[in-house]
């Protein structure tokens, strides 16, 4: 999937980022779910939501890595690069790659054995997880919306100003797009994890993460409808899940970046589905 935007400002020093961000995270409030034809539940101190065997829990108790800081250094935003490998440069500060996360879900979930990365999502399609601050990835001729941020070794999102990176950058001489498809001011959506297949024990409790920039969930707000093999549960906190109960084979995660009506916010990733496997 490709897209296109104008990113306003590409200044690559944490002052400037400051100064003139064109994406901000949200913030951590509540949390609340429901399915579809039964009563909403309420989940305000981390409790567990369970519907149709599945169960959602969200948890916040993960080590905390509140200096850690990004800059991507290159590409450089709304730059035009060379067809073929885009290399990327990145400076980290605070936060070390390959390192094991440690704390109670590292060994609750999948977990990489090389350690603490970088996503690297472009376009919102499934990320790329790099264990050094500079590599080269195959990116196709066009605009691109490329989001970074920093994981903890088992794939979970640091989610504070500063941990992560977003930019537009253009492939090859084609002239970009006189008209954006994304606003970089408004509310959006990625897609982090679940992702390809599970088995074993990484299969019993399966983490649900996702990205937020420029907006923040309440309830009465905005929220994130997460329907998962049909069954839907209504999030109104910016916070990883522990999913159980999923049946082996295929599963399906549906995300969408919905107002206080239920209403999708416009947005061109704002609604994402993935699919992943669960082996028996």
């Amino acid at each position: 999937m490709k897209t296109s935007h104008w990113l306003l400002c590409s200044t690559l020093t944490l002052a400037a980022l400051a100064g003139c961000e064109t994406s901000k995270p949200a913030t951590d409030v509540s949390a609340s779910a429901g399915t579809a034809g039964t009563p909403n539940r309420t989940s305000t101190s981390g409790e567990s939501m369970e519907s149709n065997g599945i169960r959602l829990t969200p948890f916040n108790d993960s080590p905390k890595f509140p200096e850690a800081q990004m800059q991507l250094r290159q590409p450089i935003g709304n730059s035009t690069v060379p067809s073929g490998e885009v290399s990327f440069n990145y400076q980290i500060t605070n936060f070390q790659l390959t390192k094991m996360s440690g704390g109670p879900h590292m060994g609750e979930m999948a977990n990489s054995m090389k350690g603490q990365h970088i996503h690297n999502i472009v376009d919102n399609e499934p990320y790329t997880a790099h264990y050094e601050t500079t590599f080269t990835k195959a990116i196709p001729d066009g605009q691109h919306v490329v989001l970074s941020f920093l994981s903890r070794s088992y794939h979970e999102s640091l989610k504070h100003r500063g941990a992560y990176d977003l930019r537009v950058i253009n492939v090859g001489n084609g002239t970009p797009p006189a008209t954006p498809i994304i606003n970089v001011n408004g509310p959006n959506l990625f897609y982090s994890r679940p992702k390809d297949t599970y088995s074993g024990a990484d299969a019993k409790r399966i983490m649900l993460d996702f990205y937020l920039v420029n907006t923040t969930l309440e309830a009465g707000g905005n929220r994130v409808r997460a329907t998962i093999n049909g069954t839907e549960f209504m999030l109104d906190r910016w916070m990883p899940y522990m999913m159980e109960g999923l049946p082996a084979g295929e599963n399906t995660v549906k995300l969408e970046l919905v107002d206080s009506s239920g209403t999708l916010i416009p947005g061109p990733y704002n609604s994402v589905t993935r699919k992943f496997t669960v082996a028996p």
